[in-house]
């Protein structure tokens, strides 16, 4: 397959892509591990900022899909990365869930609950009214919003729950900001990996099941993309969306065309 020739670092999207719920989709392990053998390096990229680099490494590991070079990029990360570029030095008041804001810490963030020069919200879930309340008031005193990703609604076990996107709109309605986006579909999250793993963009590859986060994003990135019906999408709905992949796949385990 020329795609797969061309290609020397694959974006795999988590839930619909490499997975679903806690159980790998097909001979996911093996296609992972084939591809290892080929020289190509596997990032595990992921929007959903509710857990920490560490907390998705475990869990990947669990399954059989984790393995020797693998890095998993979250948008808490880039927003990390965001942050001390544009930001160096600020203190952040940082809505997100303990571990995570345990994370930005390491990562050489200084968090303030008072008094902040910029504000962030992840996807906490966590949420208490009182911290909706502070970001509110310190939104209204126009500090620099920025937000780990855009995503309206989130996949569980028990169906879509309330994400980033939703919580956004709240904040829309009752500050009037509006937030500067890191992740997907946005390009500085593409950047950030084409840096991280020095690889130039057309030679990194998304795969994922979602269009309008993780085929645009790699549009927007001029990256290459596939397409998996494995999880989000299906053929009847590809259409609705302008954006358009380098590849359809019925899910992942048919990249080497078998």
């Amino acid at each position: 397959m020329k795609l797969l020739d061309e290609i020397e670092v694959f974006l795999l999207d988590l839930d619909g892509t490499v997975y679903l719920g806690g159980t790998p989709i097909g001979p996911m392990p093996a296609t992972l591990k084939r591809l290892r053998s080929m020289g190509k390096r596997l990032v595990f990229l992921t929007n959903n900022s509710s857990k920490t680099e560490e907390e998705y490494r475990e869990k990947l590991t669990r399954m059989g899909l984790f393995g020797a070079g693998d890095l998993v990029y979250t948008s808490a990360m880039a927003t990390i990365s965001y942050l001390k570029e544009r930001y160096a030095g600020a203190k952040v008041y940082l809505v997100a869930t303990d571990a995570v804001r345990e994370e930005f810490r390491r990562g050489g963030i200084a968090l303030s609950d008072d008094g902040p020069d910029v504000c962030v919200l992840a996807y906490d879930t966590t949420l208490t009214f009182a911290k909706i309340k502070r970001l509110d008031f310190f939104l209204r005193q126009g500090k620099p919003f920025l937000a780990t990703h855009p995503d309206d609604v989130c996949p569980t076990p028990y169906g879509a729950m309330p994400d980033v996107g939703s919580f956004l709109a709240m904040f829309e309605r009752s500050s009037g900001r509006t937030a500067s986006v890191i992740g997907k579909p946005y390009s500085y999250m593409g950047e950030a990996i084409s840096r991280l793993t020095g690889t130039k963009k057309g030679a990194i590859c998304m795969v994922g099941d979602r269009m309008h986060t993780d085929i645009r994003f790699a549009n927007n990135c001029g990256m290459r993309s596939v397409l998996v019906l494995s999880g989000e999408t299906t053929r009847e709905t590809v259409g609705n969306f302008p954006d358009r992949p380098d590849l359809i796949l019925d899910d992942f385990n048919q990249i080497f065309g078998d």
